[in-house]
């Protein structure tokens, strides 16, 4: 569940001096002629290399264009007028050779509105203040066209793993030289205590399929100017289809962050990782600093009945992405950073605030560019919307998104605890009464005929028509981190205790169906310091602390096996609802507190015929029933390899899980 319900000067950035302009009024937006052409913003003549601006700005009775000779500061160097052309838009042609920044101001009603750079911008000088008249094909590292995407198996073989650019790699003893920035996570085998891999050595040694990075388009919470700026997650958009400059080595050259955003995904590719990209389509930043407010007040927001903006993001506004040239915007922008960046998916933020058929209609354009792009998001938004539930990509209309996943918040609050009381236990740590929650998750939310889903914690009902369509996870950024929650929610308890409960957690989601999500420094009890919302706290306390990954190497060690064996294993990862409800039983008749189950008959085509899992989240020894027979255990607590880590044989028809622990025998 999101959290970030913020003071709104904070998250969405507080207005510059010149935004002394009120807000377009409520009106009727129907009547807007929509453009039906590809070539809005700034695009170049392939033969002659002349730069040609078009503005979307329908309601405008004039449309002029700056030029000037930095990104921030000075004065206009020239000024010309934009011609009025069809559908609403507005162009001009520049001869090849034309350099240096630009914005455009329209004059509505009479009233000369902000000088902004436009919608579609893909440069931008420092902080976003203006664009950059400049070919972004030019901006690419040596050997970018020959850029390949790693395979894929299929979509229930992803493994997720979600970091900042900032946090992976700004700790001190990261040994990266690139502190915070993209090319950070582009070097190669750096170390840090212990000589542990760190950066983007850490995620190939983890065994992630996809590296996802919180926001890295252009957000206005980070002055880029700064040397050393404060820490913000990002999820305050300001231009949605351009590097943020604060990662970059040079935010005030619109080349280099285009440069180094394309180093660091030819870098991930290299090493095996795909890119998933955190997006932000849902809100923006303050309304009045957007270019979609100066160029067409009104039109980019939704509004409540009495004309003021709607607020369903808890950020101040929220985007009305069901309005047609929204709608193309925003797919037009997936498509550039999967054209343009090579990006291999994509997740949306707040996706219940987005309109069923503007995903539906990026999903069909996404695939046609290449079906194995990933798309996943937030099923729910942070308040009420004007829009109606069946028109919004919540998780309850997920079937009509079968391209389309969601993170299942069911399976996580029912691991560690709910989002809204930290205090309270979740099933790791012997909390009744979360069974049916816990295998809800396992079956990757489908339907399954031994589900009684009038006990899961918040559907009543399957939300997946696949497995591909879940997302499971036991944490993410948002909220506590599942070791911080674990300690505060057992004020008493050892850490070995704590350290049972974190692997049982994680043992859960990557033997569950579906598509496993890890935040990434779980794997070695990353900590917050117990703060449930650090979007703006320093990188003391968001950085990954690579001593703790040098500590707890053991921890580590498992939850790489953990990855491994998912990745050896079909069964763990099968690719239909029939599939789930055919060859996953439920053992029954389980005490309070446990879950077992069992994977039958080669399921998925597995070596192995017959696979059982067993869950204890009671703080005490269980006995749980299991058929008679010789088993061979390659899961036992914190101790995990495929070849075995001993043998049981069950006579009596029981056997005893110890606390907070999992079990997976294999016959």
């Amino acid at each position: 569940m999101l959290l970030r319900l913020l003071p709104l000067l904070l998250l969405c950035g507080s207005l510059p001096a010149q935004a002394q302009i009120q807000l377009g009024s409520f009106a009727d937006t129907t009547a807007y002629p929509v453009y039906r052409g590809t070539d809005l913003g700034l695009t170049f003549d392939p033969a002659t290399r002349a730069g040609t601006l078009s503005v979307w700005a329908p309601t405008a009775d004039s449309v002029r264009l700056r030029r000037y000779a930095a990104g921030t500061g000075g004065l206009a160097t020239a000024s010309y007028p934009l011609r009025r052309a069809g559908q609403g838009t507005w162009t001009l042609t520049l001869p090849a050779g034309t350099t240096g920044f630009y914005t455009v101001q329209a004059t509505i009603s009479g009233q000369r509105r902000a000088e902004v750079p436009d919608p579609y911008v893909h440069a931008v000088g420092l902080n976003g203040e203006r664009g950059a008249w400049l070919d972004p094909a030019t901006a690419t590292p040596p050997g970018w066209n020959s850029d390949q995407h790693p395979p894929l198996a299929s979509p229930t073989a992803i493994m997720v793993g979600e970091v900042s650019v900032r946090d992976l790699s700004s700790g001190p003893q990261s040994g990266i030289q690139h502190k915070g920035q993209y090319l950070g996570l582009a070097e190669p085998s750096t170390t840090g205590p212990g000589g542990v891999r760190t950066g983007l050595a850490h995620l190939q040694e983890l065994g992630v399929t996809h590296v996802h990075l919180l926001p890295t388009n252009d957000f206005s919470s980070i002055d880029e100017s700064r040397p050393n700026p404060p820490f913000n997650w990002g999820y305050d958009p300001l231009h949605y289809t351009v590097p943020e400059g604060s990662f970059a080595t040079d935010p005030a050259d619109p080349a280099v962050r285009l440069r180094e955003f394309r180093q660091m995904v030819q870098a991930l590719h290299q090493g095996g990782l795909r890119l998933v990209l955190d997006v932000v389509y849902n809100h923006t930043t303050a309304v009045q600093r957007t270019s979609f407010e100066q160029l067409v007040p009104g039109y980019y927001y939704r509004h409540n009945p009495d004309g003021s903006l709607s607020d369903a993001a808890a950020c101040g506004n929220e985007v009305a992405s069901e309005r047609p040239m929204v709608r193309k915007l925003i797919v037009e922008s997936l498509l550039y950073w999967a054209r343009e960046y090579h990006a291999d998916g994509f997740r949306f933020d707040l996706m219940g605030i987005l309109d069923l058929e503007t995903m539906r209609q990026a999903e069909t354009a996404l695939h046609a560019l290449d079906p194995s792009i990933l798309l996943y998001g937030e099923g729910w938004t942070a308040g009420a919307s004007p829009l109606p539930n069946e028109q919004r990509a919540l998780k309850a209309n997920m079937v009509a998104l079968p391209g389309v996943a969601a993170f299942s918040d069911e399976l996580r609050d029912a691991l560690k605890g709910p989002f809204s009381n930290h205090d309270q236990p979740g099933f790791v740590s012997g909390r009744p009464g979360l069974e049916e929650s816990v295998k809800f998750g396992i079956v990757a939310a489908t339907r399954h005929p031994q589900l009684d889903y009038a006990k899961v914690n918040y559907s009543t009902a399957p939300w997946a028509a696949s497995p591909a369509q879940c997302l499971n996870y036991a944490a993410c950024h948002d909220d506590m981190l599942l070791w911080d929650q674990l300690k505060r929610s057992n004020p008493t308890a050892t850490e070995a205790e704590l350290l049972a409960q974190d692997v049982l957690a994680n043992t859960i989601v990557f033997t569950s169906q579906g598509v496993p999500f890890l935040p990434i420094g779980d794997e070695f009890l990353r900590t917050k310091q117990g703060a449930t919302n650090s979007y703006n706290l320093p990188d003391s306390i968001n950085q990954l602390h690579w001593d703790r990954k040098a500590r707890y190497q053991e921890v580590f060690g498992f939850y790489r096996r953990l990855l491994a064996l998912r990745r050896a294993h079909p069964a763990f990862r099968l690719p239909t609802q029939d599939l789930i409800a055919r060859h996953l039983r439920f053992l029954p008749n389980l005490p309070a507190g446990t879950v077992g189950y069992q994977l039958l008959d080669h399921a998925g085509g597995d070596k192995w015929n017959t696979i059982t899992v067993l869950f204890n989240g009671t703080r005490a020894p269980a006995t749980l029933p299991l058929p008679a027979g010789k088993y061979r255990v390659v899961l036992r607590g914190q101790q995990i390899d495929e070849r075995g880590v001993g043998k049981l044989r069950v006579r009596s028809g029981n056997t005893v899980v110890p606390a907070s622990s999992a079990l997976l025998l294999v016959r």
